[in-house]
């Protein structure tokens, strides 16, 4: 039995234990910091004031994390309506291909359809994770290659 539902501050510890996966599951050894590190930034960008995200989380009957899907609404998006953002889909490996990660962009899509002027649910993932890109393939969604995506490290401009 699966229960899918928002996250809360309880589930900090869980949430940066799954994003540990997340990082090695991308091979970012050299990104890695102490959990207590990332409980802290779960913490903050969750549960702060304002939050920077919303997380959903996928729990076993044990009461485990075993999936999340963090996202974002942004704005503008076509014309003055806004878009749902997931920067994070994971499903622990032992999990996958049981209808975890579905159910968890099913209740995203609702989310965005409840929420007044948001017209769409947009993501990315990495060209060479076809585990992923076949996923997503799945549900019916069909890749852009309409947008370029670009990336500046934060903080002072490099000379």
């Amino acid at each position: 039995m699966m229960r899918f539902r928002p996250a809360n501050r309880k589930d900090t510890t869980g949430l940066a234990e799954l994003i540990l996966e997340v990082e090695q599951f991308y091979d970012n050894s050299t990104a890695l910091q102490p959990l207590a590190e990332r409980r802290r930034q779960v913490a903050e960008a969750l549960f702060g004031s304002p939050p920077m995200a919303h997380a959903l989380v996928a729990e076993d009957e044990d009461g485990d994390l075993v999936g999340l899907a963090v996202y974002s609404f942004l704005w503008p998006a076509a014309g003055s309506s806004h878009s749902l953002f997931v920067k994070e889909l994971f499903v622990r490996s032992a999990l996958r291909r049981l209808g975890i990660g579905t159910r968890l962009m099913d209740i995203l899509r609702a989310l965005a359809a409840m929420r007044p002027g948001c017209t769409r649910v947009e993501w990315m993932t990495d060209r060479n994770n076809p585990g992923a890109r076949s996923f997503y393939q799945s549900l019916g969604c069909t890749e852009s290659d309409d947008k370029i995506v670009y990336r500046l490290d934060a903080g002072p401009e490099k000379g």
